[in-house]
């Protein structure tokens, strides 16, 4: 094997046959010298470096007019994984320039993120969400996230990803890192009653609807850590974070699955799992991916932030959701949407919960149900060409809307929740029950 391993023609390193990869074996290349945070007289950052900062690190990022502002660490929060669209970090950071700026006193976290350049960024979306967040529409305002600095940093010219550019041209797709700093909010696991946990979800469909149907601009990213908690003057909020993935709607194209398949894949719609799917991404799946996120807290926690010592899963093997693949979660997902007798696992603090999972449940199994009797319907069409049947394929024939989601969840255990917005409290006035 070591002979063998010797004998492979230099160019093609062993790796990719007839390959001219010759910055691969170049050291200074691929251990690009510029270091974190001092990377302001540097073209930009490394792109392969393992950004690692402990508590009181100072980090210098760019500012208005070529200047900079300071920030001290105070702790790592999160760091994910570097897959599409992810490799992102975020810590609580301090403003570190004595009082003398508008950051000082406030609650400051920085995220770090390393997208695509042609990918839009976050703080764009919640530009258009506040242009439009006017008048009776404000109230949205409250449930989306605020960021108060954003910034861009190009990966210098002798970084391994600017040599795979000049090598491969169109098909390589440059990155670079995407910072911001954003006010803190709370996890969900900071709230301490169920009535709370069931307004914060309501908050975020609202919000959702909200965005989709003005900015219109869809999430593709629901999870549990993506929704968060605001509280203000004593009343919470839930608050529908990290846009990263969003997209406008009018912008999706057909392309490559991985262009499509966004999402966490615990929280994901089950559809999203098939290796045959391309997309596209439809406010339903999102909605969808929402049901999977009160299923799983309410399954796998005894409150907000206690796990349950023995989580009754009923076979469904929620705890292993987080560790498999897109196989495994397919067929979970879909034996619970199709089955006509399923009945959510829930710990008794979660009880009241059990029957929106109940409704929600009904409406997805009916609606996947009326998609594939259409799915007949159009082979037995094509076979005697005849004129497709129509299907609505945002609502699954309208079995799982906005509107039936939210006749739903605007009550939690005989409470009426707060609708926010008198859009909704107008439409719910007429909504049957799901």
């Amino acid at each position: 094997m070591i002979k063998q391993m010797r004998a492979l023609p230099p160019e093609g390193l062993g790796i990719v046959p007839n390959l001219d990869a010759t910055f691969m074996k170049d050291r200074k290349s691929l251990c690009s010298a510029e270091e974190m945070p001092q990377y302001a007289a540097a073209d930009g950052p490394p792109s392969n470096e393992i950004f690692e900062w402990s508590e009181g690190s100072l980090f210098d990022l760019p500012y208005n007019n070529k200047t900079i502002r300071t920030v001290r660490v105070k702790r790592v929060l999160f760091r994910s994984n570097g897959i599409i669209g992810r490799g992102t970090i975020v810590m609580r950071v301090a403003c570190h320039c004595d009082g003398k700026c508008d950051w000082c006193g406030k609650k400051l976290i920085l995220k770090l993120s390393f997208p695509a350049k042609t990918r839009v960024s976050e703080q764009t979306f919640m530009d258009r969400c506040r242009e439009l967040a006017q008048g009776d529409h404000a109230w949205v305002l409250n449930h989306l996230p605020h960021i108060y600095w954003t910034f861009d940093i190009q990966y210098s010219k002798s970084t391994p990803q600017a040599n795979f550019k000049k090598k491969f041209k169109d098909d390589y797709e440059m990155r670079l890192m995407r910072g911001s700093i954003q006010e803190e909010l709370r996890p969900l696991s900071s709230l301490t009653t169920a009535t709370g946990c069931a307004q914060v979800f309501y908050d975020v469909v609202q919000c959702h609807h909200r965005a989709w149907k003005y900015p219109q601009i869809l999430h593709r990213d629901i999870s549990q850590g993506n929704i968060l908690v605001r509280e203000k003057n004593g009343e919470i909020y839930g608050v529908l974070n990290d846009w990263d993935l969003a997209i406008w709607l009018n912008d999706q194209r057909d392309g490559p699955t991985s262009k499509f398949r966004t999402g966490t894949k615990p929280y994901m719609a089950h559809e999203q799992h098939g290796i045959k799917w391309q997309g596209p991404h439809r406010f339903r799946h999102d909605l969808e991916s929402v049901f999977y996120v009160i299923l799983l807290l309410v399954s796998l926690y005894s409150s907000p932030k206690v796990k349950a010592v023995e989580p009754d899963t009923g076979g469904y093997g929620y705890q292993e959701w987080h560790k498999q693949d897109d196989e495994f979660l397919e067929g979970k997902k879909a034996n619970i949407l199709l089955h006509t007798n399923w009945e959510p696992s829930v710990t008794t603090f979660f009880l009241g919960l059990a029957l929106w999972l109940t409704d929600l449940h009904r409406g997805l199994r009916r609606g996947f149900a009326r998609l594939a009797d259409h799915k007949e319907a159009m082979q037995e069409a094509l076979k005697r060409d005849q004129e497709m049947p129509s299907f609505d394929y945002d609502t699954l024939d309208n079995h799982f809307s906005y509107e039936k989601v939210v006749s739903v969840m605007h009550r939690y255990d005989d409470e009426e929740l707060k609708t926010r917005g008198s859009e909704w409290r107008k439409t719910l006035l007429s909504l049957p029950d799901l």
